[in-house]
């Protein structure tokens, strides 16, 4: 699904809806991070993170009270956003966080420019404009900017991930700000899950405990879908993390479903039903009509592809098809299903609940965050609602009339509103369909924070690339 190059900004200052709750102290000891070897066209090294020397801490001794900034541009897949991050080394190595001193977004996401990799370099410019209105102009020098594309980059071919990442850090360069080419990278989907669940834990005051308390983290991006958490069965070494905080080593399962996520999903499903069972006639323009289960009855909605002429191997021919809805829960859910088990037959492992990926029985409780939450949030249900309260939600919307949907949501774009259809049958086949989890089960959460606290991954990033307190023993204040 092509994007066009039109940038959408979203200015989010969100100083004040975001700001921490002063009382919540999170002690921390040493703190170190060990991976294995995980297989990735790109590998950003984890043991980076961990040669944090204690030069942030020391230098603020001479200046306790100076603020100092960091900065994380998150490459999603449906667009780019800055984080701007403040915090300020008080005596006795007190780190006191604000982790939202501003935010931006701008769309497409940077792999929509795969063939117009200078298009992606013009995009970070406008996030490095907003950030030095952020950042005061005298700081700029030791304020470090790091850019970390996900799912969208890593889909690509190596050659255009590099023409991208060129193109970015030909403008963080230039920026002002501190930077080093190797801090813009394409970094795994195994290392986007173990932010995702250090942030969660640290934010609950979870981490220095029992392992078995933590909480898992299942995310549901655009191009992928992250699944992290603690296991005490044995996990193959491409699937395992080992994540060590003081004295507690936690053995964490960490692994990045691409082309799985919500967005990709839902493209190669209509895929699949425009190529599925038909037969081209010879001439070069031929219009085909299918029933979409995953959209709300009275929509519809044309996709053109090309398919090469029989008994051709060069010549194609362009399919104009429509696809008509015929809003069925259970038929999408079961085409969902089916999707995210195709390639089974390959599992070369005890258990593969998803295609022929390893993935050991979920343990204790979890937070279902982006995509998750926002349909939850869609469907009016609480954080800790059921999988069978989305099931009735996600019934009842397919089966309404598309005239009725477009009164009641006159504020969403047409592409927008009918995604809810697909969107919860497809959590419903991913959770309890595939991954086990019990319609009434009360461990799931849907959330978009804990502890006050954004569960965004980059927070994880910004506080394992840039606090110096995590490996120099301290207590930290979250505003």
């Amino acid at each position: 699904m092509r994007r066009p190059h039109a940038s959408n900004r979203v200015d989010s200052n969100t100083t004040d809806q975001h700001k921490m709750d002063p009382t919540i102290k999170l002690h921390t000891h040493t703190h170190t991070l060990s991976t294995r070897s995980i297989k990735s066209k790109i590998a950003t090294s984890v043991t980076l993170i961990v040669l944090l020397s204690c030069y942030y801490l020391f230098e603020s001794k001479t200046k306790s009270s100076s603020k100092k900034y960091g900065i994380i541009i998150d490459g999603g897949s449906t667009g780019t956003r800055i984080h701007v991050f403040g915090y300020r080394v008080g005596s006795g190595g007190k780190t006191v966080f604000d982790f939202e001193e501003g935010a931006l977004r701008v769309s497409p996401g940077l792999s929509a420019y795969a063939e117009d990799p200078g298009g992606a370099g013009g995009s970070v410019e406008e996030l490095v404009e907003f950030g030095k209105g952020r950042v005061p102009r005298e700081l700029w020098g030791e304020t470090e900017v790091r850019l970390m594309a996900t799912a969208g980059v890593r889909l690509l071919d190596l050659e255009v991930q590099d023409q991208i990442l060129n193109e970015c850090r030909r403008v963080l360069r230039k920026s002002g700000f501190k930077f080093q080419d190797s801090w813009a990278s394409v970094i795994t989907g195994s290392d986007e899950g173990l932010y995702a669940w250090v942030i969660a834990n640290y934010a609950l005051g979870a981490l220095g405990g029992d392992p078995l308390e933590t909480s898992g983290i299942i995310e549901l991006g655009g191009a992928s879908a992250q699944v992290t958490f603690v296991s005490t069965e044995p996990v193959p070494p491409e699937f395992s993390r080992t994540f060590k905080f003081g004295n507690i080593s936690y053995n964490i399962y960490s692994h990045s479903f691409l082309q799985l996520g919500q967005n990709a999903a839902l493209e190669a499903l209509r895929e699949s039903l425009v190529s599925e069972d038909h037969h081209l006639a010879a001439e070069s323009l031929e219009k085909v009509i299918f029933m979409d289960p995953c959209t709300p009855k009275g929509y519809s909605r044309v996709v053109e592809s090309w398919k090469l002429s029989p008994g051709s191997l060069t010549e194609k021919n362009r399919v104009v098809s429509t696809l008509h809805s015929r809003g069925n829960f259970s038929e999408c859910r079961s085409a969902a299903f089916s999707l995210l088990q195709k390639g089974k037959e390959r599992c070369s492992y005890q258990h593969c609940h998803i295609g022929s990926i390893f993935v050991p029985k979920l343990q204790g409780k979890f937070l279902a965050t982006e995509n998750f939450f926002h349909t939850s949030k869609f469907f009016g249900l609480d954080q800790r609602a059921f999988l069978l309260n989305l099931m009735i939600a996600g019934e009842q919307f397919c089966g309404e009339d598309w005239s009725r949907l477009k009164k009641k949501h006159r504020s969403f774009k047409d592409e927008d509103l009918a995604l809810y259809c697909f969107s919860a049958a497809y959590i419903v086949a991913l959770l309890h369909d595939s991954l086990g989890i019990a319609i009434d089960d009360q461990r799931i959460e849907f959330a978009n924070q804990a502890g006050n606290i954004p569960l965004d991954w980059a927070l994880g990033a910004f506080i394992l690339h840039t606090n110096a307190a995590l490996t120099c023993k301290s207590t930290l204040t979250v505003l």
